[in-house]
C-alpha cells in the first residue's frame, strides 16, 4: 500500500510512549499498535486530530504517500 504511517519515528523524536499517548486520545493500545504499523484500513479524522494535537504536528507528519514499485 503506498500510504505509509511514521507515527512511531514521531513518537521516538518526540519522547512519548504509546501506552501514554493511547491513553490521552481515549482509544486502546492495541488499536494504537495497528495504526503505528500500518495495520488498519483507516483512521477516524477526530483521531487524527487528537494525534496532532497532542504530539503538535501536522497530519503529513503521520502519514505519507510512496509510490508502490514496479517490478
Amino acid at each position: 500500500m503506498p500510504i505509509r504511517v511514521t507515527l512511531d519515528r514521531l513518537l521516538a523524536d518526540r519522547g512519548v510512549r504509546g501506552r501514554d499517548l493511547a491513553r490521552e486520545i481515549g482509544i486502546t493500545e492495541a488499536n494504537l499498535s495497528l495504526l503505528r504499523r500500518g495495520h488498519v484500513k483507516g483512521v477516524r479524522f477526530d483521531t487524527l486530530a487528537a494525534l496532532c494535537a497532542l504530539l503538535r504536528c501536522q497530519p503529513g507528519d503521520i502519514l505519507s504517500w510512496e509510490p508502490d514499485k514496479e517490478d
